[in-house]
């Protein structure tokens, strides 16, 4: 007999409908799991573990988050993923404690990330053709700062790796959400779209 798919089981566990008795994710529950959680947990994840449905968890992680405001640990989303970080008000205490800085970006890294935040998930030909000069080493230096992170592989002829932006990027700009990125002018905006529909590249093949 094959073995069950631990997807199919976590979607078995998480929506199944609590029966009499059944535990009842609490805000405190639910804080002290992302806490010691080694890595961002999905909502089905929390679900299984909680035995409760997807909707509790929703409303459980939106109580954490108001509750969160104001102290000195935020809660982070990146698609179905959820784990807590320190504030970034904090940032520079916590720096002094672990002894160093962060390290400062530079401009051409700090134009990659823009890119891969805001047109993700995004292949290196798509920032190629964007940026208008060969950009692998600044992407491996992004990969290497945990900044960015490969998300797949394009459906396309290839197969090339797809980036975007990791939970360090929300750490470290203090985001929660990619819902927080600040609005691009238009001139910007059209110069991600403009230069994503250019002409693939080998890169892209």
């Amino acid at each position: 007999m094959d073995e069950p798919d631990d997807d199919a089981v976590l979607d078995r566990l998480a929506g199944a409908t609590p029966g009499p008795g059944a535990a009842e994710l609490t805000v405190a529950q639910l804080e002290a799991l992302l806490f010691v959680a080694e890595r961002p947990l999905t909502r089905r994840e929390i679900a299984a573990l909680a035995g409760v449905d997807f909707e509790t968890v929703d409303a459980r992680l939106g109580d954490l988050e108001v509750a969160l405001r104001g102290r000195g640990v935020r809660l982070l989303a990146a698609g179905d993923r959820v784990e807590l970080a320190t504030a970034p008000e904090a940032g520079s205490l916590i720096a002094r404690y672990v002894g160093a800085e962060g390290v400062k970006l530079s401009p051409a890294a700090l134009e990659t990330l823009a890119i891969v935040a805001y047109r993700q998930p995004v292949t290196r030909g798509v920032i190629e053709r964007i940026r208008g000069v060969d950009s692998d080493y600044v992407v491996r230096s992004l990969l290497h700062r945990r900044l960015i992170a490969e998300l797949g592989r394009a459906d396309t002829p290839g197969r090339p790796i797809l980036f975007g932006t990791s939970f360090e990027f929300l750490e470290r700009f203090g985001l929660t959400t990619l819902d927080d990125l600040p609005a691009l002018d238009a001139e910007t905006a059209a110069r991600l779209v403009d230069g994503a529909s250019a002409p693939a590249g080998p890169d892209d093949a």
